[in-house]
């Protein structure tokens, strides 16, 4: 599995965003597309709201692509 590290800027960051900015898609928009599928994990659990909060802890995972999200 692909580790990435994720450093938060702020107090949150929209779940669509991170996987743009880590490079695991190409747009906000192919974020949306891959939560609304229902292929992405937040902590462990199916998240499918396109702009959850991630903060700082989790670790949201996309088929063997794991991101953990630090300050």
């Amino acid at each position: 599995m692909q580790q990435l590290e994720f450093q938060l800027r702020g107090e949150f960051v929209e779940l669509n965003q991170l996987l743009k900015l880590t490079g695991v898609c190409d747009s906000g928009g192919a974020g949306k597309a891959l939560v609304a599928e229902g292929v992405v994990s937040v902590d462990g659990q199916i998240e499918l709201r396109k702009t959850a909060k991630i903060r700082a802890g989790s670790v949201v995972t996309l088929g063997d692509v794991a991101i953990k999200v630090i300050t």
